[in-house]
This record gives structure tokens, sequence and C-alpha cells, in this order.
């Protein structure tokens, strides 16, 4: 099923020297994987010295630090610009397992699924692979409040490891996203918006000390951010509000 169909992963890199090798080579291991396409945003630590030994991958490095948000519409832009039918994002900290892309790319080219997210809370793996309990707490809380506001279903909005169709992609303008965490918080609500379709699979994680992860006082803001983009979809969705990341059919 997946063999005419261009599968592209994409890694967003800052500061990743510790564990991109590794994620590298478990991604380069799935035979579905058709390119893999590696953003870093100006690290500063050893990350070149990886990258230059990463002779199959598509690297591309900004010249100036742009942000997660800002790496990952890079991400996108560039595996859209290679031919990718499923664009499937994933950390390289290693605190995903690369091994579940075979199946987030089959549940979107199966054509049920248009967005696959890899959930740490399906399947009780967040608090197993040490999650520390106040950041689960801060999920549930956020991820119930957003299902509300949002009027979806999802286990979690906060997972790193994501696929998408080539369809959504193009559809979806996150030019006026965040450049910051926020990025991904406000693409879920985009997809919801536009009533494309979000598959979940279980995926266990690790916490390990050199796994990516934004302390507490940055995350407040983070939380406090993600509230106010359910609030603003809720009140785009009454007609209430007029959002760039929101558009009518009227607005286009």
């Amino acid at each position: 099923m997946l063999q005419n169909h261009k599968v592209v992963v994409t890694i967003p890199v800052y500061n990743s020297a510790a564990t991109l090798l590794r994620t590298y080579k478990e991604v380069a291991e799935q035979e579905i994987v058709d390119a893999i396409v590696i953003v870093d945003d100006c690290s500063d630590d050893n990350t070149h010295e990886v990258l230059e030994v990463l002779e199959k991958a598509y690297i591309c490095q900004h010249p100036l630090n742009l942000g997660y948000g800002g790496n990952q519409k890079t991400c996108y832009r560039v595996a859209l610009e290679l031919g990718a039918d499923v664009v499937i994002m994933v950390h390289p900290d290693y605190q995903y397992t690369p091994k579940l892309i075979p199946a987030i790319a089959g549940m979107i080219v199966s054509g049920v699924y248009d967005c696959v997210l890899g959930s740490r809370i399906v399947g009780g793996g967040a608090l197993k692979g040490g999650m520390p309990f106040w950041r689960y707490i801060g999920n549930r809380f956020l991820t119930m409040t957003e299902n509300i506001f949002v009027g979806t279903d999802l286990s979690e909005y906060h997972t790193g490891y994501r696929g998408f169709s080539r369809q959504l992609l193009e559809q979806i303008d996150t030019s006026h996203n965040s450049d910051g965490f926020l990025f991904d918080n406000q693409i879920l609500t985009q997809i919801a918006w536009h009533n494309y379709k979000i598959g979940e699979v279980s995926c266990p994680t690790s916490y390990h000390s050199d796994a990516s992860s934004i302390g507490f006082w940055l995350c407040v803001p983070y939380g406090f951010g993600c509230l106010a983009t359910a609030i603003k979809y809720r009140l785009a969705r009454m007609g209430f509000l007029s959002s760039r990341l929101y558009p009518r059919e009227s607005d286009a």
C-alpha cells in the first residue's frame, strides 16, 4: 500500500548532538522512508559534526535561530518540495521511537486519517516512560480543556510525533502560526477547523537525561498560550472572532 506513496520524515534539530545519530539511524532503518529532512535551527553545540556524517539526509541549516515552530515550517515546506505524499515529524532526542513510522504512514495512506499522532497517553506509556508527574497533570488538564473548546476527543495535544498527508499540509496555512512551541498546539486546532480526521497510535516514551524538555517555568506561559488558542478557536467558530489561523471560505 505504501509502495506508491513517498514518505518523508522530518527531524527539527536544535542542540541535538547527543541523540541525533541514534534517531537518524532508526529512522533510516524503516524501509518505507524515502527521504529524511533534517533542519538545524542554528545549533550552538556540536550538532554540525553529527550532520556531516549523515550522508543520505537532506540537510537544511538556519543561519539564525527561528524557534521550534519556525523549524517545523521549514521542515514541512522542504518535505513538500521533495514530493512527499506523507510527512512524518519526529523529534531528534529519541523520546519517541521511529519504529512506529510505518504504522503512522499506513494509517494516513489508507485514507482513513489525514493526521496521525503518536500518543504517550494511550497505553499508559507517559508515566512509565518517566514523564514528570507535574508535566503529566498539566498535559491531562490542557488536553481536556482543549478537547472541550475545540470539539475533539484526543488523548493528548502535546506530542512531538506527528504524521500528515500532503493534502492537509498544502491546505493549512501555518505562516501565521507561532515560531515557538505553541506551533504544535495551533496546527491541531487548524486541522480541526478544516475538518480533517485525526488518528492516534500508542507510543512509548523515554524521558532520559538527553531528551529535550522545557522546564516548569517555560511550561507556564506555554500552558496559558494553549488555553488562549482553544478559546480563540471557539470564539472563531461562534463567529465572534476573525483569525488568520481559522479562515472561512468567504475569507479565502
